[in-house]
């Protein structure tokens, strides 16, 4: 999202917040957004002309049917725009208002109202705040594709791994599309686990913080495939994307990646490493496959590759090894 679309957003959030009212000491917040670049004002102003002809144009009928506290989504979707689409779509807005009637306007009401494409780098991590309050904090070498509707709310995670602080509104459900899953929530928190590398390569998991939320098939599969997760539970995928059976997760576990951390249980030193590897160049490689599949438990420090390394060779039988521009993990006794 470049500058200007990041302001727009913003504008927007700020005009749902001002509809909503503000405190005084969030007043002075928008002040100073406003003062802080001539664009912010333009924006502003920009989004709450466009809103305040809508609301004249629109029939008297479709404003006893639309709820008030849904303004934002239309702020929103105009301010996605650039300015000479804006006026554009306001002005088919407006068509399809007048000269179609309900009928267009409830047409119009499907379309979407906000949309935003994001990702991570290797070893970058980003929080993002969404229009209606919710919050995504994205881990390394992650894309997701928000799009709210006026009946709900999406976001796609074809790869990598996020947390979602969900803002509630039960009448428009957030429905995150990871893998094969389709994971939906009305207000909670909980992380979804998409990656071709590392701790559950080629799975999908979804562990819940807090609050319940529905995991289910993406195909629209039968819903005795869908299973109910509460918070401190989780489910993985097997490698043809089947929904694995409900497991325990403590809450304060979920998402650890967010302190930097990853927790190994059983896992294969080449998975562990592959996880490293998500996170930054390893210089620690494995070249024989019955070191690969040693396993490893603990809790450690994503950032301290080296104190993961030293520690190898105190808990498995294997020996640090330089050779050339890398260390090679070996066995101590390769017979």
């Amino acid at each position: 999202m470049d500058g200007q679309d990041a302001g727009d957003v913003a504008a927007a959030d700020w005009l749902v917040r001002r509809q909503e009212g503000l405190t005084p000491a969030e007043a002075a917040q928008f002040d100073e957004w406003l003062a802080a670049d001539a664009r912010h004002r333009a924006a502003f102003d920009r989004l709450q002309a466009l809103w305040a002809g809508l609301e004249t144009v629109r029939p008297a009928a479709t404003r006893r049917r639309a709820p008030p506290r849904r303004r934002f989504a239309l702020a929103s979707w105009f301010g996605i725009a650039d300015g000479a689409a804006m006026h554009a779509a306001a002005a088919a807005v407006a068509f399809v208002m007048i000269g179609a009637g309900w009928w267009g306007w409830d047409a119009w009401r499907g379309a979407p109202v906000f949309s935003l494409q994001t990702a991570t780098a290797r070893g970058q991590q980003k929080e993002v705040r969404l229009p209606d309050g919710s919050t995504l904090w994205l881990d390394t070498a992650t894309r997701a594709d928000a799009t709210f509707f006026r009946d709900r709310r999406e976001v796609r995670l074809p790869e990598g791994q996020a947390m979602f602080s969900v803002q509630a509104d039960a009448q428009r459900p957030f429905d995150v599309l990871a893998g094969p899953l389709r994971i939906t929530v009305v207000g909670t928190r909980f992380a979804v686990r998409n990656t071709r590398s590392g701790l559950h390569e080629g799975a999908v998991s979804v562990t819940v913080e807090e609050g319940r939320v529905r995991v289910a098939q993406l195909d629209g599969g039968p819903d005795g495939l869908a299973v109910q997760l509460a918070g401190g539970q989780g489910v993985v995928t097997d490698a043809q994307g089947a929904i694995g059976p409900v497991h325990a997760n403590a809450s304060a576990s979920v998402a650890l990646w967010r302190e930097s951390r990853v927790e190994f249980d059983g896992t294969t030193l080449a998975q562990a490493l592959a996880e490293f590897g998500r996170y930054g160049a390893p210089d620690l490689v494995i070249r024989d496959p019955r070191v690969a599949a040693l396993r490893v438990s603990g809790s450690f420090d994503l950032r301290r590759l080296d104190a993961f390394a030293r520690a190898l060779p105190r808990v498995l039988p294997v020996l640090l090894a330089p050779s050339g521009e890398v260390t090679e993990i070996r066995l101590t006794d390769p017979r």
